[in-house]
């Protein structure tokens, strides 16, 4: 099974013309990428300062909203996407930016076969629930890895509030969303995820939720709350050892 679905690519370049707009279809990674954004900094420099050398990968990465972030903090990113479409998107705003992404049209696995084992870090956000064959996608990531490399990810939990919150909530109700933006099948819970990053060759070492509170109109990180949005991450083993499944 391929790691790319031409029906989740067309949809999102449907949208694709809104990416930048704060109150536009993609409100909520407005919304979420500061939280995104400095945890990805606190694990990579714990103990701060820039991202000045870390060679980084944004897969999936859209019209750009996070490589932008973590070019801002001083990173060598590269974004990469299968949509050309999107892509052109991230490059416009990157003509009013001045940044030093380099966007390209890729797959995760043509990326792998030029540049095997050539980055730091790899992060994959909101793009899991998205791709039809997680496992595959997960092994291409971790060949992209150096040893020792850190692979961040953020995606919904399968459960019951994440239904809820997710598709009846942000697509019915709150129409953050376009109808059939999200998938339950494709929801993930960690222990799937931890155990096919394990196989892969990445031992979890962390799931924090992000937790959206309606009447705050709010996000924030929220260990313990996991059952809708989470992120986290793991890092590349130079040996493969498994590791046990995160609780």
């Amino acid at each position: 099974m391929s790691t790319e679905d031409p029906d989740e690519i067309a949809k999102f370049e449907r949208m694709a013309h809104e990416w930048w707009d704060p109150d536009g279809k993609f409100k909520p990674l407005h919304r979420i990428n500061p939280l995104r954004t400095d945890y990805i900094h606190r694990q990579v420099k714990p103990g701060g300062g820039t991202l000045e050398g870390v060679e980084l990968l944004d897969v999936g990465c859209g019209g750009g909203i996070l490589s932008e972030a973590l070019d801002g903090l001083g990173a060598r990113v590269m974004g990469i996407d299968r949509s050309e479409t999107i892509i052109n998107v991230a490059r416009a705003r990157q003509r009013e930016s001045g940044s030093q992404v380099s966007y390209r049209v890729r797959s995760v696995e043509e990326l792998a076969e030029e540049r095997p084992a050539s980055f730091d870090v790899v992060v994959a956000m909101e793009v899991l629930e998205h791709v039809p064959d997680v496992p595959a996608f997960l092994r291409g990531c971790s060949a992209l890895l150096k040893p020792d490399g850190l692979f961040f990810f953020a995606t919904l939990n399968k459960t019951m509030q994440a239904w809820l919150m997710a598709i009846v909530g942000a697509e019915y109700v709150l129409r953050w969303l376009p109808r059939g933006t999200h998938s339950f099948d494709k929801f993930i819970r960690p222990s799937d995820l931890g155990r096919w990053l394990r196989h892969a060759g990445i031992g979890m070492r962390d799931v924090t939720g992000m937790h959206y509170t309606p009447w705050r109109d709010s996000w924030e990180l929220a260990v313990g709350k996991a059952e809708v949005n989470y992120l986290g991450y793991g890092i590349r083993m130079a040996d493969r050892a498994e590791e046990s499944d995160p609780a």
